[in-house]
């Protein structure tokens, strides 16, 4: 088999596949103790929400990720899932171990209830026939199911070399089936080296323990124990059940063989190390037996409580060469296979830290020679398939030569230090800390704009399917049941009319659409060339106005002279604007603070004062190295993809500088504020500061009207109010925008951070009524 893959040579791509794991975590308090609050209400129908349900309790959280291409894309998913749950859970956090939190009960464990949700009385009535039958503390044992099928075309690429006369499918069939024998054959060594149960709360009860030693004052642990989660003491059937996995109808009819005989209920309850998964999971072994395997789960797998995800990048790398392993390895024909395999487990998950004495085709072998036998296999493997991990497979090696360099140990010196609760409860609030940190982000997707990482974020929150149709374009996709929106750049949907948005960039049809709706604007001329524009600088010299082109965003080729400026300054504004479109417009200055109103539908969210690209003096530092130092701020960057963006010191700064007499190496006093240009975009390098309470209703109303005379339903409106604090003040609509960033008031520099992305959601039509 390896000769024929390297023939292939599909090198590092075959590390390429589809992919996926579900972490089941515990809610808990603020003192470590199972939180026995409902699902949050946010995350909608749990039985359905494709990412973030529950488990067997109402405390038991489970996050999912989607299938994907790449193991880094996985890690990445988990780590967003992990953050967007977290910062729903106001008093409590997610249990970052496998063993349970201090736990209560079996009777005030709170069985995870489904309500209305389609098929919830069924999955209701499942949980609460599994209570009955092995009791609810096991069950809250929590751990990493890694889901995976490999590239399709691989298979296809055997098959065409070594296919035989089998039809695909049956090829196709027996190969998963390989993997899976070998799985159970090998799964000793994946417990050892990722195996992070060692130690328990004394809550989940002494009986299950077996010469048990107490290394803290609440806990309990085997000196040379792995996994407790892997043992006789883990939740699993009540006699071992050893499936028929010859074929796909021979494990279909040893599955029905242990239902008929009352050994499990359903082949749900079968709770193997490894499954099949069929196409159809509701209709399982009929479909397993129509259309074969689809793809296959590990189920051995603890969490590592030093890891926010559940599991290490370099673990989910490691699996994934793992099973290349199992694809490749040949088989032995000893037939107590599955006894001895389970036997293995059994001795690596209680004492596994010990060199203990494993069975190999019903021979003695030694843990360590035979765990160090198999990894360098892998690394022969990685080297003909030019894998590229050769690294990774030689830091599994050091865990093996040395036990304190695994998860069990330090696990154990860690509860030895700490204690059980106080340990891994200092771990997980460090976690929802660095949630908070980077509730701005969505990991993996750091290339999109900010405010389409914002949407997305939202929408996996609400159980809303998300898919990236084009990256560099920041368009998405959302659907829920039969309901799929596309939405371009988070603002930019089927909400909105082509015509709208035509009438919004052009800001001489905008302002005319206002001005009949009764509406303020300024007064202004509009120049078609630059010679023309030329020839009339003369006209504004000394009058406040604004020298803008007729079609720009973001804040281009925009100058502003409120002061009045002279003839010459006036020119250079006129070319900075034309160089952004071929038609310019020269405003009235309007008195007064510019605001951004963000309407969506009937409703203004959020407004926000924009503060100019600014720099405060030390009486030391020129203009030009304090704007440097002030980017340094991790919260500014380039593209949109942060909430603020780095100041650019271009000829805008440079013209608005010389006005007031100074330029770029001006050495501002201390705590002197200097303004690097007059219009405050964000895009400029603005700070934006949250005003959505202090604005009063009249202002919010005429922004709205200002977005229905054109048809927006989400659109930006810019406001100059000459006292915003007056009801009745001067005002003037300056511009309105198609494309209204939302980031900027979802993060705001200063003041409350804003849902938008919700208020964005709900006019697509995902939001349940009532639930807004």
């Amino acid at each position: 088999m390896l000769d024929v893959i390297q023939s292939l040579n599909y090198k590092e791509g075959l590390l390429k596949g589809n992919y996926g794991i579900e972490r089941e975590t515990l809610r808990v308090d603020e003192d470590g103790k199972l939180a026995l609050t409902k699902h949050p209400e946010v995350f909608e129908c749990k039985i359905t929400h494709p990412y973030i349900t529950t488990d067997f309790s109402e405390s038991q959280v489970e996050l999912i990720t989607p299938p994907l291409r790449t193991i880094e894309e996985v890690y990445n998913f988990a780590n967003s899932l992990y953050d967007i749950t977290a910062l729903e859970l106001k008093n409590e956090y997610l249990w970052p171990q496998s063993m349970p939190c201090s736990i209560p009960e079996d009777d005030l464990i709170p069985i995870a209830d489904y309500g209305k949700c389609k098929s919830g009385e069924d999955a209701s009535d499942y949980r609460k026939k599994l209570f009955k039958k092995y009791g609810g503390k096991k069950q809250l044992i929590s751990g990493i199911h890694y889901n995976f099928s490999f590239r399709e075309d691989l298979i296809k690429d055997l098959y065409e070399k070594i296919g035989d006369s089998e039809s695909y499918r049956n090829f196709r069939d027996n190969i998963y089936l390989k993997v899976v024998r070998n799985y159970l054959r090998y799964r000793w060594l994946l417990i050892y080296l990722l195996g992070g149960t060692t130690t328990m709360h004394e809550s989940f009860g002494e009986k299950c323990v077996v010469d048990l030693d107490r290394i803290s004052k609440d806990s309990f642990s085997n000196e040379g124990a792995i996994s407790y989660r892997n043992s006789e003491c883990g939740y699993k059937n009540p006699i071992d059940l050893y499936p028929n996995y010859t074929s796909v109808k021979e494990y279909v009819d040893s599955v029905y063989k242990f239902i008929d005989d009352k050994l499990i209920d359903s082949h749900k309850e079968l709770y193997t190390q490894i499954r099949l998964k069929a196409m159809d999971n509701t209709r399982f072994l009929e479909s397993l037996l129509e259309k074969g395997i689809n793809y296959l789960e590990i189920r051995s797998i603890d969490i590592n409580p030093f890891s926010k995800a559940g599991i290490s990048l370099e673990d989910l790398n490691f699996i994934n060469l793992f099973t290349i392993f199992l694809l490749i390895k040949d088989e032995s024909t000893y037939e107590k296979w599955q006894e001895e395999a389970q036997n293995n487990q059994n001795i690596i998950s209680m004492y596994g830290q010990m060199d203990v004495v494993l069975y190999k085709d019903g021979e003695t072998i030694s843990k360590t020679k035979w765990a160090l036998n198999i990894l360098n296999e892998m690394k022969e493997i990685n080297n003909k398939l030019s894998l590229g991990k050769e690294i990774l497979i030689d830091n599994m090696i050091e865990k093996v030569k040395d036990p304190k360099l695994t998860y069990a140990y330090r696990i154990s010196e860690m509860v030895k230090e700490e204690g059980f609760i106080e340990s891994h409860l200092r771990l997980a609030k460090e976690y929802k800390e660095d949630a908070y940190k980077n509730r701005f982000k969505l990991e993996g997707f750091e290339d999109l704009e900010l405010s389409t990482q914002i949407l997305m974020r939202e929408a996996i929150k609400r159980g809303i399917t998300v898919e990236v149709v084009d990256r560099s374009e920041n368009f998405i996709s959302l659907k829920k049941g039969n309901h799929k929106e596309y939405v371009k750049q988070a603002t930019k949907t089927s909400k909105d009319s082509y015509i709208t948005v035509l009438m919004m960039e052009n800001k001489v049809v905008t302002k005319e659409i206002l001005k009949n709706n009764d509406i303020v604007v300024p007064k202004g001329d509009e120049f078609l060339s630059l010679d023309e524009a030329l020839r009339n600088a003369c006209r504004y010299v000394n009058k406040a106005i604004v020298v803008k082109p007729k079609s720009t965003n973001f804040g281009l080729g925009i100058s502003i002279f409120k002061e009045g400026p002279k003839e010459e300054d006036i020119k250079e504004a006129f070319k900075l604007a034309f160089e952004h479109d071929n038609t310019v417009l020269v405003e009235e200055f309007i008195k007064g603070k510019e605001y951004r109103f963000l309407v969506i539908g009937d409703k203004v969210p959020g407004i926000l004062h924009r503060v100019p690209a600014n720099v405060l003096g030390n009486g030391k530092s020129s203009i030009r190295e304090l704007v440097e130092e002030k980017n340094k701020n991790p919260l500014r960057g380039k593209g949109y993809k942060t909430p603020l963006e780095k100041i650019n010191l271009d000829d805008n700064a440079r013209l608005f500088l010389k006005q007031i007499g100074k330029d770029f190496d001006y050495i501002p006093k201390n705590n002197e504020v200097v303004y690097l240009r007059e219009n405050s975009n964000i895009s400029t390098g603005g700070d934006s500061i949250d005003y959505t309470d202090e604005i009063p209703q009249r202002f919010k109303d005429i922004a709205v009207e200002s977005a229905k005379a054109v048809g927006a339903n989400i659109c930006g409106v810019d406001m100059m109010i000459e006292d915003y604090k007056d009801e009745n003040s001067k005002y003037a609509i300056i511009e309105l925008n198609f494309n209204p960033a939302i980031h900027i008031h979802s993060y705001p520099y200063k003041g409350k951070e804003r849902e938008i992305a919700k208020e964005v959601i709900n006019i697509l039509g995902f939001l349940k009524e009532n639930n807004n």
